[in-house]
Parts: C-alpha cells; sequence; structure tokens
C-alpha cells in the first residue's frame, strides 16, 4: 500500500511521525502564552544516546565576522509577535547595522509546534545561503500558511515556499522527511534556549547579554550606546 502513496503524501506522513514524537516527548504549553515546551524537559530527550550519525546544525549569520557587535534573536516561525518583529524592526536594523558591517546577526529557531518546526526545515534546506530570505517569506507569509485547513495543507504551503526559492520537489521531500536533522535541531534548540534562558519570543542576546522583544527605536539605542554613537 505504501508505494502508492504520492511523494507529497509520504513526506507529509514521515514529518507528521517526527512532529508528533516530539509532541509527546514535550509538555504541554499554551501557545498564546509564548510558554517554551523544553523547560521541564530538557534533560528528558527521546533521542537514544547511542546514536552515531548526528547531524550538524549551522548557524545562520548574517553581517561580517569581524563586527563590533553580536545579535542573537531566538525566534518561532509560528509566532505572531516575530512574524511582526521581521516586518517592523529587522529589516531597518538590517540596513543600518547589518550590511553596514556593525552588527554579526544570529538567528535561532525555537520550536512551539510541528508547523515551526516543519518551516525550520524548508528554510534550512537550501543552506545559508537562502536561509534568511525563506525565514522573511515565511515570516511575511505566516497568516497564510501557519493556518492553513490542516497539516497536509501547511505541508504544501511550504513546499510553495521552498519552490519560489529555487528548491525542486525532491529536495523539499528530502528535507522534510528527515527525522535525524529535525532530532538534532530540537536538542539544538533546548540546549541554546536552556543556556541563553530563552523565556519568549522573539528574544535577544546582544553581546551577552539578554532583551526582550523591543522597537526599533529602543533597538537601536542599545546599539548605538553600545558602539559609542
Amino acid at each position: 500500500m505504501l508505494r502508492r502513496f504520492s511523494p507529497l503524501l509520504a513526506v507529509f506522513v514521515v514529518a507528521l511521525a517526527v512532529g508528533y514524537w516530539f509532541i509527546q516527548a514535550a509538555p504541554t504549553s499554551k501557545l498564546a502564552e509564548f510558554d517554551l515546551p523544553f523547560v521541564a524537559n530538557a534533560q528528558n530527550s527521546t533521542t537514544s544516546d547511542t546514536e552515531t550519525s548526528i547531524p550538524e546544525i549551522i548557524e545562520m549569520v548574517l553581517g561580517s565576522e569581524d563586527a563590533p557587535i553580536t545579535v542573537i534573536e531566538y525566534a518561532s516561525f509560528t509566532c505572531p509577535h516575530c512574524s511582526k518583529f521581521h516586518q517592523e524592526v529587522y529589516k531597518p536594523l538590517k540596513k543600518n547595522y547589518i550590511d553596514t558591517n556593525k552588527v554579526k546577526f544570529i538567528f535561532r529557531e525555537v520550536f512551539f509546534d510541528k508547523y515551526g518546526m516543519w518551516a525550520s526545515l524548508v528554510a534550512r534546506c537550501a543552506g545559508p545561503d537562502k536561509f534568511f530570505g525563506l525565514t522573511d517569506m515565511m515570516l511575511k507569509t505566516q497568516n497564510k500558511w501557519a493556518r492553513a485547513d490542516n497539516d497536509l495543507a501547511i505541508v504544501g504551503e511550504l513546499r510553495k515556499i521552498g519552490r519560489l526559492a529555487g528548491l525542486d520537489k525532491e529536495q523539499l521531500q528530502s528535507c522534510l522527511a528527515d527525522g535525524d536533522k529535525l532530532r538534532a535541531l530540537v536538542g539544538w534548540y533546548k540546549e541554546n534556549a536552556t543556556r541563553d534562558q530563552i523565556k519568549s519570543t522573539p528574544s535577544f542576546i546582544i553581546d551577552g547579554e539578554p532583551y526582550a522583544n523591543m522597537s526599533y527605536e529602543e533597538f537601536s539605542k542599545i546599539l548605538d550606546e553600545k558602539l559609542g554613537s
């Protein structure tokens, strides 16, 4: 029977199974409050210690390695506040600080649900060169793809975004079906968010100091003070 599944349905089945694994492994959270699901479960991963082939998770970075300030953003692809931040604050931040080599910017995913995990797999599918472009598209169109009628529809919308970035069907199928990569992402996310004590999204680490969501005016004031300008 499985041989008769369409490629899209096969991808969906595998991705749904991996998403189900994570949801079962984490305590229930109220997404409206943006509680992180890892807090009570950081030491209870279902991944076996005997697994030897763990995919490397690449840091997604923009800006000069020699920039005087490093900004780390923790965000979820399904977080409305993250979508708003990227539409209203990130664009001028990129233009005035990242593109001018004043800020090295790192984006780290936070996972509230299986949809955010699927989005992360697609965003990372083409590697670092297209990650931020895909991220912008996903956050800009979050209301459309994240609120599609059902799981299969959401997978379909994410595939459309991937194809707009030049990914073909085979690439998308491979990335969405990569359970090892997804489990590695979840472990990476837990480690980073636990270490940096992330409690909400978007959250920021600016030169080692934690900050909550803020306006562009607040962000630029902090950066200018650190730059001495």
